[in-house]
């Protein structure tokens, strides 16, 4: 079948039967995901038209103000996730705790941590905002999901990808078996395979960072920013800065086009010296999506990404990824300048 012709729910089966072992709960969790991505684009693409733009009347466990959509997308994704039974536990970028399977439905063998709704402060500005989704394998002895599950390093995941709720509404993931991307038809309401085996270029001309930030910046992360904006010969080209300061949207971006997407840590910043961005919820599910489609990543600190241990179910940590050669180039300037 002609691939914009495939819906993701075909798609999905299909993948299914190349692992005659399988039973099938995982194809319908990623269904249920699928299900749970048109919900919560339906409130997007509305939220002009009714009184749910803006900030709800509580904060989060980080101690931001939630808005109203990021407490719908939330609650979307529970309840469309909680009782298909395939799921021992959720976590939540929204939530502090883990998030506990109802008593009353099955307990699956795999738990999901989310960000149900990212980059929502652009929401009043119409800017594209998304989710991110991490699967793993339930690792832990008794029936019912415990927080070590949820707290896996990003190399035991089993699928991971993102939503972005954009012109139009992608849903882009792996499974370790390459990137698809698919993009919501609402003509007849599902998600069609738009991007097979997506790859990222080996080499970008776009960085996409917060250069406010740049004084807080090590030495490394500063002279690798000078020398890319510069017309040093051993560029064929300047790079051009791009930067939503919405996750998602700056990842799909840098995965069609190429380039780097940094958000390092804040050295000289004491209220972000390990970075921004959550592990379980951004940083490790994005890292390994792109690795999947051929990129790299790295935090910064001479580790990588899929190799961080979580310390916590909200641990920050910087995030660099990108184009293989980009990210290499940024490495090179890490251990020329920050290893002294």
């Amino acid at each position: 079948m002609h691939g914009k012709l495939m819906t993701i729910s075909r798609f999905i089966t299909e993948e299914g039967r190349k692992f005659p072992q399988a039973t099938g709960e995982f194809s319908d969790l990623l269904e249920d995901l699928a299900l749970a991505a048109k919900v919560v684009s339906y409130q997007v693409n509305k939220a002009g038209l009714l009184d749910i733009i803006g900030h709800a009347e509580y904060e989060n466990v980080h101690g931001e103000r939630q808005q109203k959509l990021d407490v719908i997308a939330h609650e979307a994704f529970i309840k469309m996730l909680d009782h298909g039974g395939h799921l021992a536990a959720m976590a939540s970028e929204e939530s502090e705790e883990i998030i506990p399977i109802p008593d009353q439905h099955k307990i699956g063998n795999y738990i999901i941590n989310f960000d149900p709704l990212d980059g929502s402060s652009n929401i009043d500005a119409n800017i594209s905002v998304g989710t991110i989704f991490s699967v793993h394998r339930k690792i832990s002895a008794g029936e019912r999901g415990t927080e070590a599950d949820c707290m896996q390093p990003g190399n035991k995941q089993v699928a991971a990808g993102y939503v972005v709720y954009g012109s139009s509404t992608m849903l882009v993931y792996t499974t370790g078996h390459g990137v698809h991307g698919f993009t919501l038809d609402p003509a007849v309401g599902e998600f069609l395979l738009s991007h097979p085996y997506m790859k990222i270029p080996e080499r970008g001309k776009i960085y996409s960072c917060n250069e406010g930030n740049y004084t807080y910046w090590t030495e490394g992360t500063q002279k690798y920013i000078d020398f890319i904006k510069s017309d040093n010969p051993d560029l064929k080209h300047p790079y051009s800065s791009r930067y939503v300061g919405s996750l998602v949207a700056d990842i799909h971006r840098t995965l069609l086009y190429g380039g780097i997407f940094l958000y390092p840590a804040d050295r000289k910043d004491p209220k972000k010296p390990f970075g921004k961005l959550r592990l379980l919820y951004e940083a490790a599910p994005i890292a390994w999506l792109i690795e999947q489609a051929g990129g790299l990543s790295c935090d910064g600190f001479g580790s990588g990404i899929l190799d961080l241990v979580p310390t916590s179910l909200h641990q920050r940590v910087p995030l660099i990824v990108g184009s293989r050669e980009d990210v290499i180039e940024y490495r090179d300037f890490i251990r020329k300048y920050d290893r002294k």
